[in-house]
């Protein structure tokens, strides 16, 4: 076992953990073969599958997925993501079948694999790794975590230091046996719950996460402030709803639009609160909110975190390009005689806003499956 996973006590609470046992549901099998034959024609007449999906489920209260459903079934559920913006490129998912593992230490070494493919030396391939399915037997895999790179966050007499969102996470580290830095960017394990037994925690190498430093093109004391941000934005832990089979455990990934990190983690109250800091540094009249110090600061932040990850060779899109992607991506989805989901609120960027054409029109709410959804 590579050092950097340790196996160790379990949670205070039980371990072991159930799911409700119930067979899958035939009318979302059967909707999802139905879609998959109808959007990939030489796969065949359905009815054929239809029967032997009837005959499994009967069998064993559950079927499953060739690995051509599987690949079409996770790609649809990016393209049915109502919240992501950056759905156009939904065909290129890179789908890592590894349903076959059986361990914890197994979905360890998966994430760091993960990790490093979609890394790509900077070039971030979207990717998705499918891990073993909730069944009615026994539930599959779940990572606490709830993206695969997150920093530490501590409590001190002066605040916090690192990330206020990952406080109970840290927490929950430390209680297992992790001992963090202390430092305002400290990379947390991953905490991985197996079906029953112990839970795993897994210390990603550093060769898994790339991480960009943030300097200014302007200004050269803004790398004095020690910030940066890692390059893969992998959620994991969320469901793969694909025709009514559960995969609990699928990190997955795209890349980054540079809002996310300028003018949210790194700006945000609640999270790394920079905007005062720059603005100091930038000289600004902060006595006032008609001056409009908080929209100058934020932007020179993002002007920074573009800047840096361009310098660095690693993929990131900027929100005005995204917003005329996603549009691009809504009239494909409509001339294709499909409904493209979205949620405003989500959609629209949170720097210059109505500066953006995705602004400007309403969107279809409606739910759609295959899905990536969050479960209790």
């Amino acid at each position: 076992m590579p050092t950097w996973i340790k196996s160790l006590r379990p949670f205070d609470a039980p371990a072991a953990r159930t799911v409700v046992r119930r067979t899958t549901d035939l009318g979302e099998a059967e909707r999802f073969i139905r879609l998959f034959h109808t959007e990939n024609p030489s796969a065949g007449n359905p009815y054929t599958r239809l029967r032997d999906v009837a005959r499994e489920v009967a069998r064993r209260g559950t079927y499953t997925h060739t690995y051509e459903e599987l690949e079409f079934g996770a790609r649809v559920a990016w393209r049915n993501s109502n919240r992501c913006i950056g759905r156009l490129y939904w065909r290129s998912l890179k789908v890592r079948d590894r349903r076959q593992v059986s361990t914890a230490e197994g979905v360890a070494l998966e994430c760091v694999a993960h990790l490093r493919d979609a890394t790509g030396r900077g070039k971030i391939r979207p990717t998705v790794t499918v891990l073993p399915p909730d069944t009615p037997a026994l539930p599959g895999f779940r990572i606490v975590n709830d993206q695969l790179i997150r920093y530490a966050g501590y409590r001190t007499p002066d605040g916090v230091r690192g990330d206020p969102a990952n406080l109970a996470l840290t927490e929950t580290a430390t209680r297992l046996g992790w001992r963090g830095r202390g430092g305002r960017f400290d990379v947390l394990p991953l905490v991985i719950r197996p079906p029953a037994g112990e839970p795993l925690l897994c210390n990603l190498p550093g060769d898994a996460v790339l991480e960009v430093p943030l300097t200014h093109p302007d200004y050269p004391w803004f790398e004095e402030l020690g910030l940066r941000w890692h390059a893969v934005p992998a959620i994991s832990d969320m469901c793969l709803e694909i025709g009514g089979i559960c995969y609990p455990c699928a990190p997955f990934n795209g890349w980054y639009m540079g809002t996310e990190i300028g003018a949210r983690n790194l700006a945000d109250a609640d999270r790394y609160d920079q905007l005062g800091v720059v603005a100091e540094r930038l000289g600004l009249d902060t006595s006032s909110e008609r001056t409009l110090w908080r929209d100058h600061a934020l932007v020179e932040l993002n002007v920074a975190v573009l800047h840096s990850f361009e310098r660095a060779g690693v993929s990131m899109t900027d929100h005005h390009t995204e917003s005329r992607r996603f549009l691009t991506h809504l009239s494909r989805e409509e001339q294709a005689g499909r409904v493209c989901p979205a949620d405003w609120s989500w959609i629209v960027p949170p720097l210059s806003g109505s500066a953006t054409p995705v602004f400007h029109r309403y969107y279809d709410t409606r739910v759609l499956t295959p899905a990536f959804v969050h479960h209790r």
